[in-house]
């Protein structure tokens, strides 16, 4: 049984700052894609950013310069440091994690951003 649990979401004002955690456990091996993706209401999920084994990052563009993914291999953690908050950041956001054999979703962590 795989767990993929997500942390760090919550409410923040305009121009503030939050950290999501996500941990990857259980009968899981050779992880090597972890990313977060959000959701809005009424949007598709759309990709926020990823990253390798290796540490290769991308990034929507929306993002870019605002929000830092890293991982601990060792740990099988991956953690999304997001900056310069805006409403527009406002969803929900899931941690996946692509290993050898099927690929796995947190439940997601809601992301608000208001005055």
């Amino acid at each position: 049984q795989v767990q993929i649990v997500e942390s760090g979401g919550g409410l923040v004002q305009p121009g503030g700052s939050l950290r999501l955690s996500c941990a990857a456990s259980g009968s899981i091996f050779a992880i090597f894609g972890m990313g977060w993706y959000r959701q809005a209401p009424g949007n598709q999920r759309e990709l926020v950013a990823t990253i390798s084994r290796g540490s290769t990052t991308t990034y929507a563009n929306s993002v870019k310069g605002r929000f830092t993914i890293s991982r601990d291999n060792a740990k099988n953690k991956v953690y999304l440091q997001m900056n310069s908050l805006r409403p527009s950041h406002t969803a929900v956001y899931f941690c996946t994690v692509a290993a050898i054999g099927d690929s796995y979703w947190g439940q997601g962590t809601q992301v608000t951003v208001s005055s």
